[in-house]
């Protein structure tokens, strides 16, 4: 069974309708109308997982269930995902017209440290944190939550100059969903900072200036 990688444009390719590719993963809220169809949903597709071998992340509660898949053998969205992804589909489908897979109201926040030497700071928040360093050998400026319940946190290379701000947040969607939110932060008083790396993200900040940056798997290797 393969365990290659799929990129951003193979997932869309999928045309996987009610499911975000976010960060290494795929993402979808299952919206349903009490708790018992969640919990029945959520043993479905725990079957369906078993019977698959592959295991997915699931959030059970009152008004939805959020699901996330991937690979942690190999670090991203395979082939088994898209397949699972697919299996949950039909699951969601024979519950009843009360019940749907969403992707609109789903995103995954980062934190991002602005630091211009990050190896000097990084094992406080790891042991702050109870985090882990990266399991890719080729990345060294990252620290990610072994449960999964808290956000990763990456150190971004910057100067040391005063009065910059030094936290930002990573906040990744689905390409639909980024004027959405750009439209949504505009009328609450926010600025758009620069597109200039668009699609790859956006940078926003609120009325005081702190940034947020809008983040698309598209355009990214």
């Amino acid at each position: 069974m393969s365990t290659d990688t799929l990129t951003g444009q193979q997932i869309a390719d999928e045309r996987l309708d009610g499911w975000a590719y976010l960060i290494g993963g795929l993402q979808t809220r299952i919206v349903t109308p009490d708790f018992a169809t969640g919990l029945t949903i959520v043993n479905a597709i725990a079957a369906a997982a078993e019977e698959m071998n592959h295991h997915p992340d699931v959030d059970l509660r009152y008004s939805h269930v959020d699901v996330r898949l991937t690979s942690h053998d190999a670090h991203g969205v395979t082939e088994r995902d898209v397949r699972l992804a697919r299996r949950i589909a039909d699951i969601v489908a024979g519950a009843g017209e009360d019940t749907s897979l969403q992707s609109a109201t789903v995103s995954r926040v980062e934190l991002a440290l602005d630091s211009p030497q990050h190896r000097a700071v990084l094992p406080f928040w790891q042991a702050a944190l109870a985090l882990e360093e990266s399991p890719l050998d080729d990345v060294d400026d990252e620290l990610n939550d072994p449960h999964g319940a808290l956000p990763t946190i990456w150190f971004q290379e910057s100067g040391d100059e005063s009065g910059r701000q030094r936290w930002h947040l990573d906040v990744w969607v689905e390409p639909e969903q980024v004027q959405p939110r750009i439209d949504a932060a505009l009328a609450a008083g926010g600025t758009l900072v620069s597109d200039a790396e668009a699609p790859s993200f956006w940078i926003l900040a609120d009325p005081e200036g702190n940034k947020v940056c809008l983040c698309t798997w598209q355009d990214r290797r």
